[in-house]
């Protein structure tokens, strides 16, 4: 195995769509394990993304000695997913990895359909995905079938929580390959302090707009401290699929100068146009923008969702119900009447952030994931 006779590992890391945490995931294992002289590469969706993941694995592509291959994979089951995986299976013999890393459902479905090797070890990361779907929906009960059947084709499953490893057991069942939790990490550069803005509004929200995010609950809970003579402003920075629903619930509620958008930014210059960031998520696992604004020593309150709590760990104060929008509304008005409170749970935060969720720390644990894999062929 090439990590105990001294050679570098070859990685191929697979995503369906490279967008959010998931992308950000993955461009920081594909760095710190090119920065630690293995061979990597990416393949990814071609169909989403657009002009920022272009740009960022056009960037990333010089380190990557397996290249980067973007095929089309759509989101849903689809008649061309035969072709796509006879595509994957063609890279695959062709770069010869040590370590197949599959992101997420569809992703992970195509990597462990390859049959057992004794030369790689096939590597799962769910990020949720099909967890997120209640096991009495259609979508619910097909997804954990399939899950369910690809369970034991999988050396070694790496989660980045212990909320995602803990409902992968409850609802798909335990799986007979390693388990490891490996928590998401961030950069050296990220703990820098960030300079609130001179037009910061009271609140803002950074992140995706899609159902599972919740800023609708968040735009409500706004509607709902306005109407209370709590006149509170709200900055969205993000894009996405609901847009355009959201402006016109801003619409309806009669938001308009209390509510701005600013598009899709980095997630640093979104956290300086608010004083208190909200994540009002409806279910997540280990959200990014929660430990990226942890580290830089952000105020901020979210839901008690998912791996939400374990980045927050005894800061159970800072914490509401999910999809309840009186809660937040609540947790929002305490934080923004007690900003020394809500600052110095900040502050303590960031050292947990410091210890616990480095991203050396996850390129480290990932690694020994990889090589207790391998120990265990």
């Amino acid at each position: 195995m090439p990590l105990i006779e001294g050679q570098p590992l070859r990685i191929l890391h697979a995503v369906r769509a490279p967008v959010g945490g998931i992308f950000r995931h993955i461009m920081d294992l594909a760095n710190g394990q090119a920065d630690r002289g293995h061979h990597v590469g990416i393949i990814a969706d071609s169909l989403t993304g657009g002009e920022r993941a272009e740009a960022a694995l056009k960037e990333i592509a010089p380190r990557l000695k397996l290249g980067v291959h973007r095929l089309a994979i759509r989101r849903e089951p689809f008649p061309t997913d035969v072709l796509v995986w006879a595509h994957f299976m063609r890279l695959i013999k062709r770069l010869k990895p040590d370590v197949l890393h599959g992101h997420g459902a569809k992703a992970g479905a195509f990597i462990r359909l390859k049959s057992r090797s004794k030369e790689t070890i096939r590597v799962y990361t769910p990020h949720g995905g099909s967890l997120h779907y209640p096991l009495n929906t259609l979508k619910g009960m097909l997804y954990s079938r399939l899950e369910r059947a690809l369970m034991n084709s999988t050396d070694l499953f790496l989660f980045e929580s212990a909320f995602a490893r803990d409902t992968y057991q409850r609802t798909i069942g335990v799986p007979s390959g390693l388990v490891r939790c490996v928590f998401n990490g961030v950069t050296a550069d990220e703990f820098d302090p960030v300079v609130t803005a001179d037009d910061a509004t009271d609140v803002v929200y950074v992140g995706e707009f899609r159902h599972i995010k919740g800023a609708d609950l968040l735009i409500d809970a706004a509607a709902r401290l306005r109407a209370d003579g709590k006149p509170v402003t709200l900055t969205l920075a993000g894009d996405g699929e609901e847009l355009d629903h959201l402006k016109a619930q801003i619409a309806r509620l009669g938001l308009g100068e209390a509510v701005r958008f600013i598009g899709h930014v980095k997630a640093r210059y979104g956290f300086s146009k608010g004083r208190l960031l909200v994540v009002p998520s409806r279910g997540d696992s280990m959200p990014y923008v929660v430990i990226e604004a942890a580290a830089a020593g952000i105020p901020m309150v979210a839901a008690n969702v998912g791996g939400i709590p374990e980045i927050f760990a005894e800061h159970t104060d800072a914490l509401f119900a999910p999809n309840i929008v009186g809660a937040m509304a609540d947790a929002i008005e305490t934080a923004l009447e007690d900003p020394e409170a809500a600052m110095a749970r900040a502050r303590s935060l960031r050292e947990r952030i410091f210890l616990h969720f480095s991203q050396k720390a996850m390129v480290e644990g990932v690694l020994a994931g990889y090589r207790d894999a391998f120990a265990d062929r």
